[in-house]
């Protein structure tokens, strides 16, 4: 039987992102080529900028194929966290990582179904063989030899297949990496040292150059500061474990350092050392900068004369730049960094249905009636310093059912009954206003991590349907179901963890909250009977059903 697989792409809207999922629903899919279970588009965009959906292309080929695409959003935190927003919101077997800039040519499809069926027990994931067209009518630029340098970069993950069951074991890529760069090479370590084997697959992707503007070259010396975290996650030798090269930053060093001692000379009236070391600056200057020259376009080919303009001033910007980003990193990660996935510094629960029974639209603080173990587990958290929050929705708000003292002095019960709260978050809109802040959308859980001053990273939420689980996995935070008998069987299928109570969705994260032990086997196996015993059971080879992007049972 054909491996399933599912298709994640992280995006902030590229027109590329069109030709792409074009170029997939071209593929011909058949019993020797099957197609993917779901394809899963990360909108990474920010909420505030883009508060509208994404428009995808005609995708006539994948809905003759019956793949559903979804959308996702992850609210503008980077391709780390949007590619976890993915994986964590599907159930087959491998996870097919794609940039939103690569072009499947027709074969893809069969070659990616050899790779996965060549795939031994101990191999966690696949590359594809990366292609970068290149001018041929000239030299290529600086920006092109660039992007030409993917051909060989090791576990890129442009076309990368990774095991969901290794995503999940490692906690997916580390979010701490903000940029499209270091967080691939950081999961590839992570499951190497687990003696998990990462290869080469036979399919070729190609990955068109991207457009860009003169100053790129300056703009991505910031992911020197992703340097300095690999560091301190990894150890000096990371460099070597990760198969990444070395790269000139002992030159940038060397060329600051020159001139430096040039400017200092010069304020002390130092002119001979002044010049010496003002010469040193040059003359190192100037080799980066012939270095960066001599393989481009040459005089006379098309756009030489702005990439020799480009390629002096940027020499003179980029030592000063990667240099300044490199201590930045330092100095931010100079008491180390603990391993990924970070502790668990806050919970958030949802409210209707999770901390209280649900009586919809209540307005009146007399029918409010706590779940049991409420109490006793939240003072537990509090007792341990764990952060505890809610985020609810409270549409009867925007539907006129409620004014907001009824739904504030319903908030002031609950507190009287469960205790203080650290943050109360509520989306007031109707499923028709579109917004970004009603689950299953990530706002909530990302603007109650804001006013806790912790990482959507460093959360949990805790709730009793899809939606809850959805805005959780959107945001980047942990989640756990605890099913009720509104919830869908289809919801408690596709949870990354169900408990039977709010004592046991505690236990099960355990292991993550700080100064706390992970949770027993006994109580593993009562939270998995949740799952098995009195709802549908798990399906792991299926897409993530619509409930994780849908309200079920009541108004939330």
């Amino acid at each position: 039987m054909r491996a399933a697989y599912a298709v994640v792409v992280p995006t902030i809207g590229r027109p590329s992102l069109g030709v792409l999922l074009e170029s997939l629903a071209a593929q011909r899919f058949g019993e020797d080529r099957p197609a993917p279970v779901e394809v899963v588009v990360c909108d990474d965009r920010s909420l505030e900028a883009a508060p509208g959906a994404l428009v995808l292309p005609d995708l006539t080929g994948l809905d003759r194929a019956g793949v559903p695409v979804r959308v996702v959003r992850s609210g503008g935190r980077g391709p780390a966290a949007a590619r976890n927003a993915g994986w964590r919101s599907v159930r087959a077997e491998w996870v097919v990582l794609l940039d939103d800039d690569v072009v499947l040519p027709a074969d893809w499809s069969e070659h990616l179904a050899a790779d996965l069926a060549a795939a031994g027990p101990d191999v966690a994931g696949i590359q594809a063989r990366l292609r970068v067209p290149l001018p041929g009518h000239r030299r290529p630029t600086d920006w092109e030899r660039n992007t030409a340098g993917l051909e060989g970069a090791r576990w890129a993950t442009a076309d990368m297949a990774y095991r969901r069951e290794v995503l999940e074991r490692l906690g997916g890529f580390d979010e701490r990496f903000p940029r499209a760069y270091r967080e691939d090479a950081d999961l590839a370590l992570r499951a190497r040292r687990q003696d998990w084997r990462l290869v080469r697959g036979s399919r070729a992707t190609e990955h068109p150059v991207r457009p860009a503007d003169p100053r790129v070259s300056v703009r991505v010396q910031a992911g020197a500061r992703d340097d300095a975290l690999m560091r301190a996650l990894h150890g000096a030798r990371w460099r070597e474990e990760a198969e990444t090269g070395r790269g000139r930053f002992a030159w940038h060093v060397a060329t600051v350092g020159a001139g430096v001692c040039a400017l200092g000379a010069a304020v002390l009236g130092r002119r001979g050392a002044a010049a010496l070391a003002g010469a040193a600056w040059a003359a190192l200057t100037a080799d980066f900068a012939r270095r960066r020259i001599a393989p481009g376009p040459a005089r006379g080919e098309d756009g030489w004369l702005a990439e020799r303009r480009t390629m002096v001033w940027t020499s003179v910007v980029i030592p000063a730049a990667a240099v300044r980003h490199r201590l930045a990193g330092a100095l931010a990660h100079r008491a180390g960094a603990p391993p990924w996935p970070v502790p668990v510094q806050a919970v958030l629960f949802d409210r209707d249905g999770t901390l209280v029974h649900d009586v919809p639209y209540n307005g009146d603080p007399d029918r409010v009636r706590v779940v049991d173990d409420a109490r006793a587990v939240l003072d537990d958290l509090r007792a341990r310093g764990i952060k505890v929050g809610v985020v609810t929705n409270q549409s009867g708000l925007g539907r006129g059912l409620l004014t907001l003292a009824q739904v504030e002095a319903v908030e002031a019960r609950i507190e009287a009954e469960l205790g203080p709260f650290d943050v109360w978050v509520r989306c007031p809109h109707t499923p028709a206003d579109g917004c970004t802040c009603r689950k299953p959308q990530p706002g909530l859980v990302l603007r109650a991590a804001a006013r806790l001053g912790v990482s959507p990273a460093e959360c949990v939420v805790v709730g009793d349907i899809g939606a809850d689980v959805g805005a959780a996995i959107a945001a980047g935070a942990g989640a756990v179901l605890v099913p009720t008998p509104v919830t869908r069987p289809e919801e408690v299928a596709a949870a990354p963890l169900v408990a039977v109570s709010l004592t046991e969705a505690v236990a099960l994260v355990r292991e993550r909250l700080a100064g706390t032990t992970p949770p027993s086997p006994e109580q593993r196996t009562r939270a998995e009977h949740a799952r098995t015993g009195a709802h549908a059971p798990r399906v792991p080879t299926g897409p993530a059903p619509a409930s994780l992007s849908t309200v079920g049972g009541g108004d939330r």
